[in-house]
């Protein structure tokens, strides 16, 4: 039987936990997966370290918080071919791009999957 979208979003984001975990070293308070036709959004809150709060905080400077970003940036680009192969399995369509962007605010990461086509879902 196909699984349901509540039952690939609950698995993309315990696969997206476990990456986290595994490759950044610690995993986000809360992971919460939206999938809409050919798009995968993952959606990480409280994914910063203590060291990276500091740097970002609202003592922190301009600097500080760009630094976080770049260096955010730069471990998920180094990766990516890891995360496409994630979301490619669960969902069964290609990754086509990823973008990120995370908050030094909030300590919030977005991670928007564009995939090669709609995710098929069971009928209901």
């Amino acid at each position: 039987m196909a699984k349901t979208k509540g039952q690939l979003e609950a698995e993309i984001s315990d696969a997206i936990v476990r990456f986290e975990l595994d490759y950044m070293g610690r995993g986000p308070e809360e992971a919460r997966t939206y999938i809409v036709d050919d798009l995968v959004l993952v959606r990480l809150r409280g994914v910063l370290t203590p060291a990276e709060r500091q740097l970002a905080g609202p003592d922190g400077t301009t600097q500080g918080r760009e630094l976080v970003k770049q260096i955010r940036r730069e471990l998920i680009e180094k990766a990516r071919p890891l995360l496409e192969t994630i979301v490619a399995d669960i969902t069964g369509q290609g990754v086509r791009s990823v973008h990120t962007d995370i908050s030094t605010i909030s300590g919030e990461r977005i991670i928007v999957f564009s995939l090669a086509g709609p995710v098929r879902l069971p009928v209901d």
